[in-house]
């Protein structure tokens, strides 16, 4: 048997309205930690992306350089050499471009852990005000 509860139901409505009101502060709160992880996390992976890349496009640069050279070398007039990397060269950039903005539409910033934190609260007032 349950334990006898003395309060007024206009005392456990307000007790009611206050837990949900705190709960509700520190579901916000939670939410902010979490898009602050996840903020911090996509950074770290970004500034290390942006490092390498700025090292390949120094190596790839060296690399189209001796293709152009190697192209000449072979009996392809100069500009026509220099054409044909570079055009090559940005229709790759261009695949490489597309693929990178497909995955960024993919991730997500979400605070996935409160929403369902959150749903299961909305369930648990519903549940105590019935």
């Amino acid at each position: 048997m349950a334990p006898e509860d003395n309060r007024s139901i206009g005392d456990l409505v307000a007790a009611l309205s206050r837990e949900t009101g705190v709960l509700v502060r520190k579901e916000v709160e939670l939410a902010k930690t979490e898009l602050t992880a996840k903020v911090r996390h996509a950074s770290t992976h970004v500034a290390t992306t942006a490092a390498g890349v700025a090292l390949a496009h120094a190596g790839l640069l060296v690399l189209l350089a001796a293709i152009v050279i190697g192209l000449t070398q072979l009996g392809v007039t100069p500009w026509l050499s220099a054409a044909i990397v570079g055009f090559g060269t940005i229709g790759i950039g261009y695949l490489l471009v597309n693929k990178g903005l497909k995955a960024f539409r993919g991730a997500s910033v979400v605070p996935t852990h409160t929403l369902e934190s959150l749903k299961e609260d909305a369930r648990w007032t519903t549940r105590q005000g019935a």
